[in-house]
């Protein structure tokens, strides 16, 4: 019994009361209910993927003179204000759902038809004029819809948000790696004292992983940008104009900025969602990346006096509640953080990958969420990596310099010209001993003093190839 604070509303299984204000219908009220599980709602980004969609299929039909232009040009005002995020408040449902996506694109399309059916001048519920079904999800299947979103909402987030992020890092270190050319320091293998290299040599690694990383990313993208849309049901494209799929993917293409098309199997397309776990793989990679170049950097910066101590990284707050003036390397630990989630992100979506059972993945809610979140956490906190931290890192040359010489691998040099054992015995004296490989050749008189002193040099032992 409908009150004032509800309207009746009725889907294929009876009739569902309503919250009165709100532009969802009978079967998200009905999922509402189903689904109260993690509290944890759709994306934003996949709900303005969803409003594209619904966008581009009403433009594309009203094209193909099967939707009326008052409907079509009220469905698209609608699914206009959703992509502006002005019915936000309407999408309610959880992230844990069935696992085709059909209860988004049933609230999607509700939300669209009630709210078009008040621009034509009607009201919420009253499906005679504008139908949640017969028109705003024409030509159009959940299972075709929800992966198309999936897809969609991954490459609005890597355009606007990944990428750019990653290109500021990658410029941010490849600046570092020129700033700390001319700055030797001991290498490290094994977390054991190593031969010599170049501060800048170590950060253009860095950004090297970073751009390859990009490399990445980009590749990605260009396997999401096969659309499912089209397939329908099964893949087969039951209802809908053989030239609907390529209208939509057109108006997509304009709408993000990147060229998408039709799949060019639909039966992998809906099957399958390989893309996304391949998308996720590179996302977990470049985790991987990150976590490595966060973890480097927290150690060389490591003291600031009893550690490592090659670099300073910038203070941005107090590191204790207890130790007063110590300052911990809080960005690169929330870096690592957030590393961690992709990584379990990824693995969901691995395992839910392997859930296309026949003809339909039946996890595509959770790995659309779990790809999202990757996407955005690693956009963000690459960009608070690049401007809190790399960009303010500073080096302590006098602390690389005194590290080099104290090595005991600088006795590296020598083994091609007095051999290996006898190499080995000069650092061995000089581990007991705690003087300088320097000094103990020098004593020993294995060489000569300006040939001990070409050798021993540590810049030429950054340049390989370079004649001693």
């Amino acid at each position: 019994m409908a009150s004032k604070s509800t309207r009746t509303e009725y889907d294929s299984m009876g009739e569902m009361e309503v919250p009165s204000n709100a532009y969802y219908g009978a079967q998200t009220a009905r999922a509402i209910e189903n689904f109260p599980i993690s509290g944890i709602r759709k994306h934003s980004l996949l709900i303005k993927a969803m409003g594209m969609i619904k966008l581009a299929a009403a433009e594309s039909n009203m094209q193909l003179g099967l939707l009326g232009k008052k409907a079509g040009a009220a469905i698209v005002r609608a699914a206009r204000e959703v992509i502006d995020g002005k019915l936000d408040d309407h999408f309610v449902l959880d992230v844990f759902q069935t696992g085709s996506g059909t209860s988004t694109n049933m609230n999607t399309n509700e939300v669209i038809a009630n709210r078009a059916n008040e621009i034509i001048g009607g009201k919420k519920g009253d499906k005679s004029g504008i139908h949640p079904n017969d028109h705003v999800n024409m030509g159009q299947s959940s299972n075709d819809v929800y992966p198309t979103a999936i897809h969609v909402s991954a490459i609005l987030a890597i355009n606007d948000l990944l990428l750019p992020s990653l290109r500021n890092l990658e410029k941010a270190l490849s600046a570092k790696a020129r700033e700390f050319d001319k700055i030797v320091k001991i290498g490290r293998t094994h977390l054991q004292d190593a031969t010599p290299i170049r501060l800048g040599q170590e950060f253009s690694g860095y950004a090297s992983m970073i751009k390859h990383g990009i490399k990445r990313v980009e590749h990605a993208r260009e396997e999401l940008s096969e659309l499912a849309i089209g397939g329908t049901a099964v893949g087969t494209g039951i209802n809908t104009h053989p030239k609907f799929a390529g209208l939509v993917a057109g108006r997509l293409s304009r709408m993000t900025g990147t060229r998408l098309y039709e799949a060019e199997n639909h039966f992998e397309a809906q099957g399958s969602k390989d893309a996304v776990v391949e998308a996720s793989g590179s996302l977990k990679t470049l985790a991987v990346s990150l976590m490595k170049i966060a973890n480097d950097i927290r150690w060389l910066g490591s003291g600031p006096r009893c550690g490592i101590g090659e670099i300073i990284i910038p203070a941005v707050q107090p590191g204790s509640s207890i130790m007063p003036g110590k300052v911990n390397p809080v960005i690169p630990e929330a870096v690592c953080q957030v590393a961690a989630q992709v990584i379990g992100n990824d693995l969901t979506i691995t395992i839910g990958g392997q859930f296309g059972n026949f003809e339909l993945n039946v996890m595509m809610p959770v790995k659309g969420h779990n790809l999202l979140q990757s996407i955005e956490l690693l956009g963000k906190v690459s960009q608070v990596f690049t401007d809190k931290c790399v960009k303010g890192i500073k080096a302590d040359k006098k602390r690389c310099e005194e590290m080099i010489e104290k090595s005991l691998a600088m006795c590296t040099s020598l083994a091609p010209v007095i051999g290996y054992d006898s190499a080995a015995k000069i650092a061995k004296e000089a581990y007991e001993t705690g003087k300088t490989v320097r000094q103990v050749a020098l004593e020993k008189k294995v060489l000569p003093a300006e040939k001990l002193k070409q050798l021993l040099d540590p810049w030429s032992m950054t340049e390989p190839g370079t004649k001693k």
